[in-house]
Order: structure tokens, then C-alpha cells, then sequence
């Protein structure tokens, strides 16, 4: 039997990442072109884009962590604190990870069966599976909508 349910939740982090959803925009879009120092800059009392980027993936190293075997580690904390990036290669470095962390987890999700979906995430406080699986998803885009706009801020911020 297909595994349908977590096919359709890993496609759907794969195109938040890397395009092909139905809204049309992308982490990988939002972030081309963005030097280290732009994705460092604060406006305000607002995160960075590196810090959003990097809150972002946070969560999904944690969970790519679960779905490999591993016990639940992560801390709401610690999930904005992105390292100090001091050049266009660290920036490009971190972004390699982050698209890594992506793929590894659409592999991850698309092989688990459908029917651990509905089990309980490692502690019940944190509900099922799909629960967490598909809260990527909508955490991942609410964030980008931020990234979007602090995007536009900082081009605005320049000219």
C-alpha cells in the first residue's frame, strides 16, 4: 500500500523549500541573491532573516532526528540562535545545510508508513506524528511570509 498521507506531507515541505506548491513561492526563491550581511541585518524589534532561516530548519533537524531513531532533542530556546556567519561562503554553507536537512527529510517522511501518522510523537504533550510532520509545513511558511517582507524592507531600507 502507498504511503499517500506522509508522500503529501513530505511534497509539501519539498516544495516550501524548493518550489512547485500551490502558493508559488519558496525558501530557496525568497533567499536567492541574499548576501550574508542582508540576511544578518535587523529592522526594528523583527528577527533576522538568518535567524528565521536558521528557526526554521531548527525544528526540522529535530524531527529529522525522531524519524531516525533518535529521542525528541530540542528547546524552543535555543531555536533562534543562529550562528555568527561572517562571510558569503559561511552563508552559503549554512544554506547547504538547510536544503540537506530539507531532502533528508522528505526521504524520511515520504518512507514512513502512513499508519505511524496517527501514533503519539514521541511524548503525548506533543500529539501525533502528522501533527508534527504537517506543522513543518505551516511553520515553514508563516515564517517565510516574514522572510518575504523583512526582504522587502531591507530593499526598500537601501534605496
Amino acid at each position: 500500500m502507498p504511503n499517500n498521507r506522509t508522500s503529501f506531507i513530505a511534497k509539501n515541505l519539498e516544495g516550501f523549500h524548493f518550489g512547485g506548491n500551490w502558493t508559488a513561492v519558496n525558501l530557496q526563491d525568497a533567499l536567492a541573491g541574499l548576501t550574508w550581511e542582508e540576511a544578518h541585518e535587523k529592522i526594528a524589534s523583527l528577527h533576522s532573516i538568518a535567524e528565521l532561516v536558521y528557526h526554521i530548519n531548527y525544528f526540522i533537524k529535530v524531527v529529522n532526528r525522531v524519524l531516525q531513531g533518535q529521542p525528541l532533542a530540542g528547546k524552543d530556546s535555543e531555536s533562534f540562535d543562529v550562528p555568527k556567519i561572517t562571510s558569503q561562503e559561511g552563508w552559503e554553507a549554512f544554506l547547504k545545510e538547510v536544503w540537506d536537512d530539507a531532502r533528508t527529510f522528505t526521504r524520511l517522511a515520504r518512507d514512513l508508513p502512513d499508519q505511524k501518522l496517527n501514533e503519539i510523537f514521541s511524548d503525548p504533550k506533543y500529539g501525533t506524528y502528522e501533527r508534527n510532520l504537517y506543522g513543518l509545513v505551516e511553520h515553514g511558511h508563516y515564517h517565510l511570509g516574514q522572510i518575504v517582507l523583512i526582504r522587502k524592507l531591507l530593499k526598500e531600507r537601501n534605496f
